[in-house]
């Protein structure tokens, strides 16, 4: 009886000892089912992750250069020192790291590596930069150290200079290392952390242009890391070029019309919307943002009471002063609540209700018809018309004159400026809109403003016969205009009073610079400081190439401040195109 209890013991343990081995057996065949099957693909990126490193390799920027073929933006070669995140991963190697290139003149402090190397992470075997912007002096002078490691290794790039600097600053804008907020916004995965790109200006503008394709190259590892051979290479390709329409020369013309004063220039051919200037003062040198600039740097920049960095030009919007003029005296005619014989008298005053509107000049201008109202820039005459206009009617032919509205030029940071009108009132203040805001705005003052591009291209009008112009800085842009309802005599009803003006009206001094100029003098209420000066005309005035509008801030008379700004520009652009 015993034996058969012990035989049935023993045979109860084989049983147990079978079973656990078919389980091991049958686990074993299920892992290598599950691994060496269903994730082989998986593994056998992880294996190639630890042998294969890949190095993205980025292209030069495409080229920019102005009309006649002088560079504004190209590249230079320069080194940065990269690394594997997987052989950077201690606190010991950043310290060692830092103290090479310290003890180089390179000053990096391990916290600032660590930072780096973790806003770069892609993936362990993707090379992520360490040191930038090194000269093949300095490289040459790291690698010769016994304590460079073997994990680091120089890589040649490509660096934006603008040899145009500050005078092109505001057109070119600038590159600089993509931020965390445009890596999330794009749409292509094209950039990377640690990438180049265009942050303002045409460089911005044409990003997707300039930026080229990506190379990349693929090297097998030993288990230290080093290079063994090169198993992939595909070449980066250069970023497109781009030719602007911008001329430099006049360009250093504009600047030194402009020295020492705030405001803004811009030149543009009539018939095309070609711009060949475009200066915003003071500017900056954009040299400085591409190639790294310190906080205390940058803060003087951006705390600046002049504001270097503004594009004034499409960025700058002001009252429009007397310039405007040519807008109400257009409205007046196609509405015809006057004509070319219409008069009024102008004492030196208008009154409306209680209240009291001056003329400029205060002892009056006398019996005025249109012709010599915009000849004598005599505010009664346009205050007077206005009423009679209304002001849907005057902003209907702003609209159609391009005021308060988006030019279409090809750089980002347009405003729009203020046409404003009752709506714009009623949503902004709250308010109706009384006859004495129309009297206001028929001269270019009270809710208006403009940009300096945009009084430009409301100009060139009166210069091309009815052509509203795209403005445009990219030369293989199309040209593009919208032919505005003002008839052929009402436009040159305006033309030849813009000419009297020059010839013998307010803007006399325009005409003193060897080119028969057209145009308009503005002076307008600054709420912060003196009256802004304003001039926009056009030459040659009986067959016009070229418009240009200026504005210099605080700058008092349109007449003696501004006027002869433009008048020089006018004649520069002339005698040297």
């Amino acid at each position: 009886m015993y034996k058969s209890l012990d035989y049935f013991d023993a045979d109860q343990r084989l049983l147990y000892v079978r079973n656990i081995f078919i389980f091991t057996l049958l686990f074993l065949v299920v892992g290598l089912v599950y691994f060496q099957l269903i994730r082989a693909d998986e593994y056998v990126e992880l294996a190639s992750g630890n042998r294969l490193r890949m190095i993205r390799i980025l292209p030069p920027r495409g080229n920019i250069y102005d009309a006649s073929g002088v560079p504004l933006a190209v590249n230079v070669r320069t080194f940065d020192i990269k690394g594997y995140p997987m052989d950077l991963r201690s606190d010991e190697d950043f310290v060692r790291i830092s103290s090479l290139f310290v003890r180089h003149g390179i000053p990096i402090t391990s916290g600032d590596l660590k930072a780096s190397v973790e806003k770069q992470y892609v993936a362990p075997y993707r090379a992520v930069s360490v040191a930038t912007n090194l000269t093949l002096a300095q490289v040459a002078d790291l690698v010769m150290d016994l304590d460079f490691s073997g994990a680091l290794f120089p890589s040649p790039v490509w660096r934006r200079i603008y040899p145009g600097g500050s005078l092109v600053a505001h057109v070119m804008g600038y590159v600089g290392e993509i931020t965390r907020d445009e890596l999330e916004d794009q749409r292509d995965l094209y950039y990377q952390a640690g990438d180049i790109i265009g942050k303002n200006g045409i460089e911005a503008m044409y990003e997707d242009e300039l930026r080229g394709v990506v190379g990349d190259q693929v090297v097998e590892v030993d288990s230290r890391g080093r290079r063994l051979r090169d198993v992939n290479y595909n070449d980066p390709q250069k970023g497109n070029d781009i030719r602007l329409t911008l001329d430099l020369a006049a360009q250093r013309e504009a600047y030194r019309l402009m020295e020492g004063r705030r405001g803004a220039i811009v030149a543009m051919d009539v018939n095309d919307g070609s711009v060949v200037v475009s200066l915003s003062s003071p500017t900056y040198d954009p040299n400085l943002l591409t190639w790294g600039i310190s906080p205390k740097q940058w803060s003087a920049l951006t705390d600046d009471r002049d504001s270097p960095m503004m594009n004034r030009v499409i960025g700058g919007a002001y009252p429009p002063g007397s310039t405007f003029k040519v807008v109400t005296a257009s409205a007046i005619l196609m509405e015809n609540v006057a004509n070319d014989r219409s008069t009024v008298f102008c004492p030196g005053s208008f009154q409306l209700g209680p209240q009291t509107f001056r003329c400029w000049r205060r002892s009056g201008h006398g019996l005025e018809a249109l012709n010599g109202a915009l000849r004598d820039s005599c505010d009664v005459y346009f205050y007077q018309m206005s009423v009679k206009l209304g002001i849907d009617k005057l902003t209907k032919w702003g609209q159609e004159l391009g005021v308060g509205e988006l030019t279409g030029v090809d750089l980002p940071g347009e405003l729009r400026g203020d046409r404003a009108g009752r709506e714009w009132k009623r949503a902004r203040f709250r308010e109706s809109w009384y006859q004495g805001d129309t009297v206001n705005y028929s001269i270019g003052q009270g809710f208006l403003l403009m940009t300096p591009l945009q009084l430009a291209r409301t100009f060139a009008v009166f210069a091309n016969g009815g052509k509203l112009v795209t403005p445009r800085f990219n030369a293989d842009r199309e040209p593009g205009w919208t032919d505005v309802k003002i008839s052929r005599p009402n436009l040159d009803l305006v033309s030849r009073g813009l000419r009297d003006v020059v010839s013998r009206g307010s803007g006399r001094i325009a005409g003193g610079f060897g080119v028969e100029v057209a145009g308009k003098t503005g002076t307008a209420q600054n709420p912060h400081g003196d009256d802004h000066a304003w001039f926009a005309g056009y030459a040659p005035a009986s067959n016009p190439r070229y418009v240009v509008a200026a504005i210099v801030e605080g700058g008092g008379s349109g007449s003696s401040r501004a006027a002869p700004i433009v008048a020089q520009m006018l004649a520069y652009l002339l005698e040297h195109n």
